[in-house]
């Protein structure tokens, strides 16, 4: 009896590390699935097929796999996705003012034809911000005629004196305007342009005092004047960058193509005189170069969008101009 029990004692141990048993069959019925501890019957319903036996793989298996797909895509070429870069303005390298200095050169013609080489051509560039190809048309015969170049034919540019004292009176608007605003206004970009040395107010009362001592009736101010006093009165309150694109434009217009006008006016209606809109203290290239740098540093601050506009500004302002210069030979 005891040897018995020592028996099936063994006989559970043994069974213990032993896997369970399963009885599959061929129809529906019972199978016994037992255990060293407890046992517990289930119910299958079998289809005639062969069983499907489910095992896990091994871990390293796995990882040799993983490895083996990695080694073979680090073998393949890796494409970098290029960055594309936005293509610059010209001028832009070097400022806002050599910008806009493209931009008259820009609006310019050669015998009826625009200048295509110098063109802006950016595809983020806001089709609201540049001119339109009336406007060129338009600047670009204020350019031929006016202050920004003088380089019409000489024979279809007949000054009159009456015509010639609307045009400083309309100019003195403008200059008298332009200086009153910096010196008044409370904006810290403007009080980087006061006392340039290139002020044309008082010269212009001092020349229009000139012309009415000898009986000349000096007029009033035209609409040409008026209508741009009133864009930059609005223009200075509402943005600093732009009202500043015309304040440069105005001064380096009057430089660059003012010395054409008064040459040919001083030949033609004053017998060589000289008048003191054409006179500066000092080196008036210096001082507007002192102007440029400014500029140019504010408009480092400037967004992209921001520097657009001012180019817009800038060819509003020659055709504003334009309508002035045209005055002279009314």
């Amino acid at each position: 009896m005891m040897r018995l029990s020592c028996f099936c004692q063994h006989l559970s141990m043994d069974s213990a590390f032993k896997s369970p048993l399963f009885h599959p069959t061929t129809s529906f019925s019972r199978s016994q699935v037992s255990f060293p501890f407890f046992s517990f019957q289930t119910q299958y319903l079998t289809l005639n097929k062969p069983p499907t036996i489910l095992r896990c793989s091994n871990s390293s298996t796995i990882s040799s796999t993983t490895n083996g797909n990695n080694n073979n895509m680090a073998g393949l070429p890796v494409k970098k996705k290029r960055k594309r870069y936005r293509k610059q303005y010209p001028g832009e390298n070097e400022g806002i003012t050599e910008e806009m200095r493209f931009v008259a050169m820009r609006l310019r013609n050669i015998k009826g034809k625009k200048v295509s080489s110098d063109t802006v051509s950016d595809s983020e560039t806001d089709t609201e911000n540049t001119p339109s190809d009336q406007e060129k048309e338009e600047d670009s015969e204020t350019l031929k005629s006016g202050e920004n170049g003088g380089d019409g034919e000489a024979e279809t540019w007949s000054p009159t004196m009456e015509g010639f004292l609307k045009y400083l009176v309309d100019s003195k608007f403008v200059f008298n305007t332009i200086e009153r605003i910096v010196d008044e206004s409370d904006d810290v970009a403007y009080a980087y342009f006061r006392k340039t040395g290139l002020e044309r107010s008082a010269g212009l009362s001092k020349d229009l005092e000139w012309f009415s001592q000898r009986g000349l009736v000096v007029p009033e101010t035209s609409n040409p004047g008026v209508s741009y006093v009133n864009y930059l009165e609005e223009l200075a309150e509402k943005s600093a960058p732009l009202f500043l694109s015309h304040f440069y434009n105005i001064y380096f217009s009057h430089i660059a193509g003012g010395q054409v006008i008064a040459r040919k006016v001083s030949d033609q209606l004053l017998k060589g005189t000289e008048l003191e809109f054409y006179k500066w203290e000092g080196d008036v290239q210096e001082s507007l170069k002192d102007v440029r740098k400014n500029l140019n540093m504010l408009g480092e601050h400037w967004s992209r969008d921001d520097r657009n506009k001012c180019l817009k500004e800038a060819a509003k302002s020659f055709k504003f101009l334009g309508q002035i210069v045209r005055l002279i030979i009314l």
